[in-house]
């Protein structure tokens, strides 16, 4: 019956048996599969690489977020954030480490708002942690390209250490010794840069007894 059809209207069925094919191929069993694999040997990171503690989601290893003090105003949306000076602070983030604003300035290193804000953040970061401005490391004063980073470096984390123990009412030693066993070094000894990834580090500060 089919031979019988006009060669367009053959062309034109051919066509669609095949965008039915691959549409089940690839938007159906394909999908599924990977689903399935990611689940069955990676369903940490499938899922976010969520962060638990007392039965209660405290964030994702893979996603930076503040850690800031209650607001004075609940309901005042102009009220600017108060950094926690009790936690460790994460790098700047463009998008206030929104999850919906990921993303960078995309502000050139000789932007005027850029310089600007980054003296600003040199002299608010020295004021806040007790240290002389030029101490003040790059990834305190400049925001990541995903606006999302969950790490700094472990010389901004050794700079806020002795903050975090005066706060706490804990010794420095005690602080610093916590930074070193969270710094995580290069990946294969190679790749990437030493890191300190700030939700771990807080989460083992808070565990301390005080």
């Amino acid at each position: 019956m089919a031979n019988h059809l006009p060669a367009p209207v053959r062309r034109h069925l051919a066509a669609l048996r095949m965008l039915l094919v691959l549409t089940v191929i690839t938007g159906v069993i394909y999908p599924l599969a990977v689903t399935g694999v990611a689940q069955a040997a990676f369903h940490h990171q499938a899922n976010g690489s969520v962060v638990r503690q007392d039965g209660k989601t405290v964030g994702s290893s893979l996603l930076g977020q503040t850690f800031d003090l209650p607001k004075k105003n609940p309901d005042d949306p102009n009220e600017a954030p108060r950094p926690d000076p009790e936690f460790f602070q994460p790098r700047p983030s463009a998008g206030s480490y929104d999850p919906l604003a990921s993303g960078a300035s995309n502000l050139g290193p000789n932007d005027p708002g850029l310089v600007k804000a980054i003296e600003q953040r040199r002299k608010d970061v020295a004021a806040f942690d007790g240290v002389d401005p030029k101490d003040v490391p790059a990834d305190a004063l400049t925001a990541s390209g995903s606006g999302l980073d969950p790490d700094i470096s472990p010389a901004y984390a050794y700079e806020q250490a002795d903050r975090v123990a005066k706060a706490r009412g804990l010794a420095p030693a005690v602080v610093h010794d916590l930074v070193a066993d969270h710094v995580h070094g290069r990946d294969l000894g190679f790749l990437g840069v030493p890191r300190v990834n700030v939700l771990d580090l807080n989460r083992a500060l808070a565990s301390l007894p005080r």
